[in-house]
């Protein structure tokens, strides 16, 4: 009982409240990443010459495909901002070599503002 009383003080000085501990890693995540990747090469090769790895054949991967399209298109705003960036990724393309052919350099390029390029 005298230990439990002695935590208990010192708990209320405040010692023990400044910053929650957080319990030390274990195991493979206590090891450095070269040496967690090289176990898991292990065993990965491993579980190639036994026979049990599981490997995607094309239909499985369309499908696994196919399902990660769906729930990111579900989303409008996202797939809006996706096209939006893949265009004006591509016009900045676009006037850069259209600069470059001109002879300009890439400074007069960006200064086309938001002019589309007459090539799709």
């Amino acid at each position: 009982m005298a230990s439990s009383n002695q935590r208990n003080a010192s708990s209320k000085d405040g010692e023990d409240q400044a910053q929650p501990k957080t319990p030390a890693k274990r195991g493979f995540a206590a090891m450095d990443q070269a040496t967690q990747r090289s176990i898991a090469s292990k065993g990965g090769q491993a579980a190639h010459q036994k026979g049990t790895a599981h490997e995607f054949d094309s239909e499985e991967a369309r499908r696994a495909g196919q399902k990660g399209g769906e729930a990111v298109s579900r989303n409008r705003e996202h797939m809006a901002a996706i096209g939006r960036k893949g265009g004006e990724s591509r016009q900045s393309a676009a006037r850069a070599a259209a600069a470059e052919r001109n002879g300009r350099g890439s400074e007069q390029a960006s200064a086309g503002g938001n002019r589309q390029s007459s090539k799709g």
